[in-house]
């Protein structure tokens, strides 16, 4: 009997992809795509983004409709207000950077995704995402591994996977590059093979945060002191959901040399200025440690690690501080590590897991 699978389709090239090459295959499949925001949710026409539009639930629907299979449209849109937008905000607020679409792969598109194809009685579910899926029979764990195009790779944002989602989850992608998916779309006569890929965060109009906190969620931006790293008061700040650490631009104070926000303090309201070499640290903390190539960690352990999706990784030992925090040793100093984001940790192409840093 054929293994029944039902495909997450944006709308997008990637995820029109994964279902032609799983229907290819011989999977007995069906598309399905979530709805996660409407326009009053987030203050703008969605015609301006790349997910989430009527135009793309009609892109998806267009593909299924050539591939002759079934196309599902699920609401999450009260599950996605709360678990990603007003945590993303809550955090915001709190002075931390968060990355809401780990907290959406956990939540939502994995997660909530899994429970609704199960209830369908689908043996998988398939994403566009790029990244591998393999099981480890000497360890008896599903693994997480990089994509074959490191240019594409999404297992930075994936490190929230649970054993369970990666016993249900393909990958069709993993193996390819863009290049290859672009040209299967074009082979194929696929109405978004020339759609581009999305950017920045789904919600948030031109990657205008304060703009979003401020005038959809009702977060007041408090005005207070910007300070060197000796706490002498250096001027005004507009609100500390303005900026982040490592920002240099957008400031509005002139200090008569480049300056680089080091730090933020929620409690005393203070955004901190320095040089950029205060930037730089060698190790970090992180929280809500999720492991998946080990069960936990036990003493220390080589890695390399990532703090943002688009940076290299680095070197570094793991160390246990707890049953949920893990301390972060580089060898070599990392600019800008910053409170909200993630810290992912690998062995070669493997994901160890990771958390988040605070």
């Amino acid at each position: 009997m054929k293994k029944k699978v039902m495909v997450a389709m944006s709308g997008g090239v990637d995820s029109s992809v994964a279902a032609v090459l799983l229907r290819e295959l011989g999977y007995d499949i069906c598309g399905a795509t979530l709805k996660l925001f409407g326009n009053e949710d987030i203050l703008t026409s969605c015609r301006t983004r790349t997910c989430c539009s009527l135009e793309d639930v009609e892109d998806a629907r267009s593909v299924c409709y050539k591939l002759g299979i079934e196309h599902f449209v699920f609401n999450f849109k009260d599950a996605f207000k709360e678990e990603v937008i007003n945590k993303f905000a809550r955090s915001y607020e709190a002075g931390n950077t968060p990355n809401p679409c780990i907290d959406c792969n956990k939540y939502i598109k994995f997660s909530k995704f899994i429970e609704r194809a199960v209830l369908m009685e689908k043996d998988y579910i398939a994403t566009g995402h790029y990244a591998r899926v393999e099981f480890d029979s000497g360890s008896g764990r599903y693994l997480l591994k990089k994509a074959v195009d490191g240019s594409k790779d999404q297992s930075y944002v994936l490190y929230v996977l649970s054993q369970h989602d990666l016993s249900r989850i393909l990958f069709p992608l993993g193996e390819m590059h863009k290049t290859e998916v672009r040209e299967v779309a074009e082979e194929r006569r696929l109405i978004n093979a020339r759609k581009p890929d999305s950017q920045d965060i789904c919600f948030v109009q031109d990657g205008n945060y304060a703009g979003f906190l401020e005038n959809k969620i009702g977060i007041k931006s408090k005005e207070g002191n910007f300070v060197d790293t000796k706490g002498n008061v250096l001027g005004r700040h507009k609100g500390i959901i303005h900026y982040t650490v490592g920002q240099r631009k957008g400031l509005g104070i002139p200090l008569g040399k480049p300056a680089y926000v080091v730090d933020k303090n929620k409690e005393k309201n203070t955004v901190t200025l320095g040089d950029e070499e205060e930037l730089y640290t060698d190790r970090l903390q992180a929280e809500c440690i999720n492991f998946i190539s080990i069960e936990k960690l036990t003493g220390t352990m080589k890695a390399t690690v990532k703090t943002r999706y688009t940076q290299k990784e680095s070197e570094a030992l793991l160390h246990p501080v707890d049953d949920d925090r893990i301390l972060v040793e580089f060898k070599d100093k990392q600019r800008a590590i910053t409170p909200g984001q993630a810290a992912v940790f690998y062995d070669g192409d493997i994901v160890i897991g990771g958390g988040t840093i605070i």
